[in-house]
C-alpha cells in the first residue's frame, strides 16, 4: 500500500492551537482519532507523517480537543517527531496548549525509547551490534540542542561496562579532557572505549578540533593499554564515524 502523502505541517496561530474544540466539532475530531488509531492499527507508524503519530501521542493527555493544530504547531517549531520528544520541557512549555502533563507524556515517551534502544545493546557484544550500537547513540544524542560528550567502556569480550556522559557543553562545544578519561577507563577496568558526541547543528562531519582530541585520546589510551575503537559523532543528518573516515 502506497505510504500516504504528509500534509504540509503550516503553522497554525497558538490560539488556534490552545484553545478547546468548539461542541460542533467533537464528531468531527472523534471520528478523526478513531480514523487515525485504526490506520496504525493496521500499517503502522510508516503510514503516518510526523503531525499524525504526534497526534495519536496527545490523544490521552488532551482528551476533548481537536489535537491537529498542536501536533502540526509543535512539528512546526521543533521539526520532526524526534525533535519534538528530544526539545527541552521548558521549550515545549512555551507553546500554547501544552500543560506540564504534556511536556511529562512526551519526555516519558523520550525516556522509554532510549531505554528501548539501549536493551539492545546491553549483554551484547558492541562491535557485533553495531547498527543497535548506532541507533541508541541517535535516541540518545542526535536531537540534543547542546553537545554531550559520551563514553561507552567496554570489557575484553567487548561487552558494555558502563554507559557515562562525561561532559555537557554549549551549541558547539564540549570541553573534554584525555587524563579523565583514562582515569575512569582504568578505574572501571575497561580494555577498550568508544567515543560519541553530538553536533547540534545537524551536521555530524567532524571537525579539526574533534579530530585533534580524538587523537589526544588515543595517545593517552594506548600506553595503557586501552583501545579507543571509535568516535562516533551524531546529528540529524546521520552520523560520522572517524574510523570508518580513517581519521584514527
Amino acid at each position: 500500500m502506497a505510504r500516504r502523502t504528509a500534509e504540509p505541517p503550516g503553522p497554525p496561530s497558538l490560539s488556534e492551537a490552545g484553545a478547546p474544540a468548539p461542541a460542533g466539532e467533537a464528531r468531527h475530531y472523534h471520528g478523526h482519532r478513531e480514523r487515525l488509531r485504526t490506520r496504525f492499527a493496521d500499517h503502522g507508524a510508516e503510514a503516518l507523517a510526523d503531525y499524525e503519530l504526534l497526534e495519536l501521542t496527545l490523544f490521552r493527555a488532551i482528551p476533548r480537543r481537536d489535537v491537529k493544530p498542536l501536533a502540526k504547531a509543535l512539528i512546526h517549531r521543533f521539526g520532526s517527531f524526534a525533535e519534538v520528544l528530544s526539545a527541552d520541557p521548558a521549550r515545549l512549555a512555551e507553546v500554547e496548549g501544552i500543560s506540564a502533563g504534556v511536556v511529562a507524556d512526551l519526555k516519558l515517551i523520550e525516556a522509554a525509547g532510549r531505554r528501548l534502544a539501549r536493551g539492545a545493546i546491553v549483554e551484547r557484544p558492541l562491535l557485533s551490534a553495531w547498527s543497535a550500537l548506532l541507533e541508541y547513540l541517535r535516541a540518545t544524542m542526535a536531537f540534543s540542542g547542546r553537545e554531550e560528550f559520551r563514553l561507552l567502556f567496554l570489557d575484553r569480550r567487548n561487552h558494555l561496562i558502563a554507559d557515562e556522559v562525561q561532559g555537557r557543553g554549549t551549541v558547539d562545544h564540549t570541553p573534554v579532557y584525555p587524563r579523565e578519561v583514562a582515569r575512569r577507563a582504568l578505574e572501571l577496568s575497561a580494555t577498550a572505549i568508544i567515543l560519541a558526541h553530538n553536533h547540534p547543528s545537524g551536521d555530524p562531519t567532524p571537525s579539526n578540533a574533534d579530530i585533534r582530541m580524538t587523537r589526544e585520546i588515543v595517545s593517552v589510551l594506548g600506553p595503557l593499554g586501552i583501545v579507543v575503537h571509535d568516535h562516533v559523532i551524531l546529528g540529524r543528518d546521520g552520523h560520522a564515524s572517524l574510523k570508518g573516515l580513517k581519521l584514527i
